[in-house]
């Protein structure tokens, strides 16, 4: 079964997403609150994060942007939409703008395969990539995060300083197929790993992951049926 949350039929490029995030949000440190106010919080998500005694009174802004949601942390942690999962046979999209990550190499991906998000048994597989041209893949199984392959680089994941001139973010498009013997993971249309499915978490709850202290755009998060 596959439910899929779909911000825009038509995504705008950078240059289109950015102008009006620069008038509207920009980066954080300029945020007031007043805009602050006027921009609400994603009706039914949900969050958590991975300190424990964290709270979103920790989370500097999560907040609908159409296309998609505007997230600056704050504590590492993920968000979903728990009307979203994915099962069967799958292509999970996330296209996220990361604004100036000021020399931090902090993660920020996609999840798949959630279970019990919300309660000590959590478990889900995630995606990440980094500043530095990097990607990982991880597990979350309760209190550990076991990895499935470490920071590995790649020239398809682009760095802030591979923007446009004159934009003040850059896009990542991530992907992740499962057909059913195999996952495969994509970043820029490029594939960057695959592993067999029976070794991964991968049917359930899937979400974004952002870790400490980053300022992002997601514009999509979607779940299609693998042709």
């Amino acid at each position: 079964m596959i439910r899929t949350t779909v911000p825009s039929p038509s995504i705008p490029r950078p240059r289109t997403v950015l102008l009006g995030l620069a008038l509207g949000v920009a980066a954080a440190t300029v945020v007031t609150p007043l805009h602050a106010q006027e921009l609400e919080r994603p009706e039914g998500w949900e969050m958590r994060f991975d300190q424990a005694g964290a709270s979103e009174a920790d989370l500097e802004q999560f907040v609908e942007m159409p296309p998609g949601w505007h997230i600056t942390t704050g504590p590492a942690g993920i968000f979903w939409d728990p009307g979203q999962d994915a099962t069967g046979t799958f292509r999970l999209e996330l296209d996220v703008y990361l604004f100036d990550p000021q020399g931090r190499r902090e993660a920020f991906g996609v999840f798949f395969g959630g279970e019990d998000l919300q309660g000590p048994d959590q478990r889900y597989t995630y995606f990440l990539v980094r500043e530095g041209g990097q990607f990982i893949l991880k597990e979350r199984r309760g209190s550990e995060a076991p990895t499935l392959q470490g920071w590995t680089g790649h020239d398809a994941v682009a760095a802030y300083a591979d923007r446009a001139e004159g934009e003040s973010s850059v896009l990542n498009r991530l992907a992740v197929e499962a057909d059913e013997t195999e996952v495969r993971f994509f970043v820029n249309d490029d594939e960057v790993a695959s592993l067999p499915r029976a070794e991964l978490l991968v049917e359930g709850a899937v979400g974004i992951r952002v870790n400490h202290a980053l300022n992002l755009h997601v514009s999509r998060l979607e779940v299609l049926p693998l042709s």
